[in-house]
């Protein structure tokens, strides 16, 4: 059946599945601020509104089966035609070879589904075209001169674009872009489900962090699930915070210009989302007040009421967390080594003032963890020319504090959550609260 005459399975407002469809598209061009005309196939095969190139096809038959018949097996070879007629007796949408095309009449004649002899016009939506046809078709009778798809249409472009010139349309210009892939780099496929839906994103970051993801390397195929969120989001801010800072070249090569219509606007994002979602973990924040309570004393006089954007970032941390980093938590407990190395961070953190800065807390945990041969790096330096510090001293403070295998940089997150909160998570961490 044509989808605008299938029942809708959703229920609501919507009379088929197809206006049920359309909506959701609307919905999302209207998310993200398109410009756009909307037009439904369904009203422009019943209006007339293709009629004259559907008549061209009629009379265009013969060349039409040239392009397609190569492109099929031999069995579909036998019944194929670019016209699928709508039977007037069931309103089904029927797959029959054609007994007749009359380019004169414009009309075709097949058999019915209950073997009557059959003739119907090809114009007022009394039938609709195959869709490779379809696309040529349309590119014909809208004068469609740009049109961008995914690589999987790629194959099918020089049949659309033949199509179009037989119909006596101009091929229009063609913007490939390349096919999302899960975190295991297979193609997203909705028969398997592995993919992430605009919904579900939006329902963890904002719509801006959705283009900016969008909108890089469209030709280039990317991974598109859960774990690309938060990274997503703090791109974005960091690309609006350098806006204002960049000459006009810069500017026009920024994302954000493109993304906000040349018109980004100020915000100020004195948290990234990494460190409110390491916070929320840390914390076990459940609602806005409580991250709110961090945040104001380690910002003063930030607040939801001057800061909204960043409290916009609360909600959508506190999603994120509990649906997505709180059931991968793994805690583990140190080992001898790593339990000196906490209880001596502990101590340089009791002695640190209160309001401590990130840098300050940084460089009192590098102290720390010179002094412990496991985690020298002779590849790195330290300031007085010594080995420097492996990465894995900061690997085993997530993984025993916070049950993450990655973190923000650990001095922005210590300021942020208090050294004294800091110091009683070590505590608990040596204690085995958190491993049990």
């Amino acid at each position: 059946m044509p989808l605008t005459v299938v029942p809708n399975p959703f229920g609501g407002d919507y009379p088929s599945f197809g206006h049920h469809n359309n909506a959701m598209l609307r919905r999302f061009l209207d998310t993200f601020g398109f410009d756009y005309e909307f037009a439904s196939a369904t009203d422009y095969y019943k209006s007339g509104r293709f009629d004259a190139v559907l008549l061209r096809a009629a009379e265009k038959y013969d060349e039409i089966m040239e392009v397609m018949l190569p492109t099929l097996g031999e069995e579909r070879q036998a019944t194929y035609s670019p016209f699928l007629p709508i039977s007037p007796k069931t309103g089904r949408v029927l797959y029959v070879p054609m007994k007749h095309v009359d380019a004169k009449a414009g009309t075709i004649t097949f058999d019915d589904e209950d073997g009557t002899e059959t003739t119907l016009p090809v114009t007022g939506g009394a039938v609709k075209l195959q869709w490779k046809p379809d696309f040529g078709m349309r590119w014909a009778a809208l004068g469609v001169d740009f049109e961008m798809f995914g690589k999987d249409h790629q194959t099918n472009a020089a049949i659309y674009d033949k199509i179009c010139v037989i119909l006596g349309g101009r091929a229009p210009e063609h913007f490939v872009y390349e096919l999302f892939l899960d975190e295991h780099g297979q193609k997203i496929s909705k028969s398997k489900g592995n993919g992430l839906t605009i919904d579900e994103w939006l329902t963890y970051a904002p719509t801006e962090s959705l283009a900016l993801y969008m909108f890089q390397r469209p030709r280039q195929a990317k991974k598109l699930y859960f774990d690309v969120i938060p990274k997503a989001v703090d791109e974005y801010y960091a690309f609006l915070a350098a806006y204002p800072k960049q000459g006009w070249k810069e500017r026009l090569g920024n994302p954000v210009w493109h993304i906000h219509n040349g018109n980004p606007p100020a915000i100020d994002l004195p948290v990234s989302f990494a460190l409110l979602l390491n916070l929320v973990s840390a914390s076990n924040a459940q609602n806005r007040d409580v991250l709110w309570g961090f945040i104001s004393r380690h910002a003063p006089g930030v607040t939801a009421a001057t800061h909204p954007e960043l409290d916009r970032l609360t909600g959508y941390a506190i999603r994120y967390f509990e649906d997505f980093v709180k059931p991968q938590k793994r805690y583990r407990a140190p080992d001898e080594v790593e339990r000196k190395a906490l209880a001596d961070l502990a101590k340089a953190l009791a002695a640190m003032p209160a309001h401590a800065d990130g840098e300050a807390i940084q460089n009192a945990a590098l102290n720390v963890a010179r002094r412990i041969e496991r985690y020298q790096d002779p590849s790195r330096q330290s300031p007085e020319g010594g080995p420097g510090v492996s990465v894995a001293f900061f690997q085993m403070i997530y993984q025993v504090l916070i049950g993450q295998e990655r973190g923000p940089r650990f001095g922005s997150f210590a300021a942020l959550y208090g050294t004294k909160e800091t110091c009683t998570l070590i505590e608990r961490a040596l204690a085995g609260d958190l491993a049990a």
